[in-house]
């Protein structure tokens, strides 16, 4: 072999080498996308702020990434030497510059918050921002969420929703996808749930009747008062006892906020097996005289 092509590509290997390492000087590998790093804004540009990572060059926020929200002022939500976190949204250019983004960090930020609510079973508030034929659409700690008209307490007239804010539990949440959907009847059923217990006499209105009990509905709840539950004595007619309107007095018998579901009871207000039947408005009456009595044979006190 030829010495001075062997010394050529030596050369060549040499120089290639060198300018690989040069190359390497000037990118920092502890920056990457995705990550988030603590920064201090330490000056500001017409279309966004410089901030000091720690890398060779001072890293750049643009304004359209400084918030959730439009920012009619980067000074005033983002002051100079305030530490602040951010995320690298753009990897080193050429100059070795990073871009970063508090908007992406946020909204990382909302997600995680979010699933966290959704693991404790917690329900937040959220304002209504849009309606469709489907639902509403509502702002979520600043994140898109929709409701389905079929989880909305108020389902006629939707457009009345509009600004109002509403109790709503998460139902499905996807950073991914950035699907969130949510449940105003949820989390107002279990804000009533809250609020009853076993034992407890409730008054409310017959909605339905059914050939297996009666609905009634009370403080936003529906409970079921069944055949079995309204007297002591066999019930043959639910209609000659009960039409839909009729107030009533019952007593929670059971309650499973699981499914959402209130058992009542007015046999256990009677004085004889029977009086449900024969003397409904005599039971009605006296409801509140007789619930201490009723409350202990459900507690089996």
């Amino acid at each position: 072999m030829d010495s001075n092509s062997t010394r050529t590509r030596s050369t060549d290997a040499s120089f290639s080498m060198d300018d690989f390492a040069k190359a390497l000087e000037g990118y920092d590998y502890q920056f990457q996308k995705g990550q988030v790093v603590q920064g201090k804004p330490v000056s500001y540009e017409s279309d966004g702020a410089f901030v000091d990572i720690g890398a060779k060059s001072p890293a750049f926020l643009p304004t359209e990434e400084a918030s959730l929200r439009r920012v009619a002022n980067l000074s005033a939500i983002l002051p100079l030497g305030e530490d602040r976190e951010f995320m690298i949204i753009r990897e080193q250019n050429a100059e070795g510059q990073v871009t970063l983004s508090l908007r992406q960090f946020e909204i990382k930020r909302a997600w995680d918050r979010l699933a966290e609510l959704q693991d404790s079973n917690q329900s937040l508030q959220v304002r209504v921002t849009g309606v469709n034929k489907g639902g509403v659409t509502v702002d979520v700690q600043g994140l898109r969420g929709f409701i389905p008209r079929s989880h909305l307490v108020e389902r006629e007239n939707l457009d009345a929703l509009k600004g109002q804010t509403l109790s709503a539990s998460l139902l499905e949440i996807n950073p991914d996808t950035n699907k969130l959907v949510l449940s105003n009847r949820l989390a107002t059923r279990s804000a009533s749930f809250s609020q009853l217990e076993v034992g407890q006499l409730i008054e409310g209105k017959v909605t339905s009747i059914k050939p297996f009990g009666v609905f009634v509905e009370f403080d936003g709840t529906t409970g079921l008062l069944h055949i079995n539950q309204i007297s002591k004595n066999y019930v043959q007619s639910l209609p000659a006892l009960f039409q839909v309107g009729d107030v009533v007095k019952a007593m929670i018998a059971d309650l499973d906020e699981g499914k959402g579901r209130v058992s009542l009871t007015t046999k256990v207000l009677e004085n004889f097996p029977g009086e449900m039947i024969e003397k409904t408005a005599d039971v009605m009456a006296e409801a509140e005289s007789r619930e201490g009595r009723a409350r202990k044979a459900l507690l089996g006190e």
